[in-house]
Parts: structure tokens; sequence; C-alpha cells
């Protein structure tokens, strides 16, 4: 079956009306991938498989620390924005 351009996205539309909220989250969420090139990227991009070094495990463990001695709150933006002189 041969669609034109509007026919297809008429189609489309229909069938997303027949679509439960999770799918249609995770339609929403592929075309958002296929229409922004960003996105698209970071989806394809290999995943990371260098080894954690002695030093990062640290300074993860440093932060985790951090947050854990202010009871789970970070910095809120706006301390953040004041101190580097930003609105």
């Amino acid at each position: 079956m041969q669609f034109s351009s509007s026919n297809e996205k008429e189609h489309a539309r229909e069938l997303i009306d027949r679509l439960h909220p999770e799918q249609l989250s995770a339609v929403v969420g592929l075309l958002e991938v296929m229409v922004d090139p960003v996105s698209r990227k970071l989806a394809n991009a290999p995943l990371d498989d260098e080894p954690e070094t002695e030093e990062e495990r640290q300074a993860v463990q440093e932060a985790k620390d951090w947050l854990r001695k202010r009871g789970g709150k970070g910095i809120p933006h706006e301390e953040v924005l004041r101190e580097f002189g930003l609105k």
C-alpha cells in the first residue's frame, strides 16, 4: 500500500490515536529522537566501556559522602547562579 506524504501523516495520526498512554509515551520518545539529530547521535553513540580508575572511584565516593552529609540535598540552582554572579 502506497501513501502520499499527507496520507502517511493522517495514517500515523490515526494509529497514534489508538495507542494506550504507555505506548504513546514510547512513540513520542522515538519521534523526538528521530527529529532531533543530537538525540539521534547520542542514542547511537557507543557505550563508555573504559574501566573506572581508582581516582574516579574515589571522586565519586567523595561526592556521595558530601551529598549524604547534606541530607541528600545538593546546592540549589539559585545559589550556584549567585556564586557565579548570574541571575
